[in-house]
């Protein structure tokens, strides 16, 4: 079993910047990969961003040049950098991973960007 606890999101201005983070406890070995998905109202889950334990990512094209995934294997943890952020951008944002081939989701955090 995994457990995802997830922080960082909240209220901010057009422009400005936030970093989520998500910690894996439980049974963290062989944790992968690891993402970022986002749902907002009426919409469907969308993925953000992924990064593989070898540190290969991929971007949703929305938020390339934004947005920067990135990881601490030793602490299990994966953060999102999201700066630039757009009104669109507001969503909850759900961490993600694989381990041994079963998924693992967090709770989601929300993420609200106002004008």
């Amino acid at each position: 079993q995994v457990q995802l606890v997830e922080s960082g999101g909240g209220l901010v201005q057009a422009g400005g910047s936030l970093r989520l983070s998500c910690a894996a406890s439980g049974s963290p070995s062989s944790i992968n990969p690891m993402a970022w998905y986002r749902q907002a109202p009426g919409k469907e889950r969308e993925l953000v961003a992924s990064i593989t334990i070898s540190g290969y990512k991929n971007y949703a094209d929305s938020v390339k040049g934004r947005f920067t995934i990135s990881r601490d294997n030793a602490k299990n943890t994966v953060y999102l950098q999201m700066n630039s952020l757009k009104l669109e951008d507001s969503a909850v944002y759900y961490c993600n991973v694989f381990r041994l081939g079963v998924m693992y989701w967090g709770q989601g955090t929300q993420v609200t960007v106002s004008s």
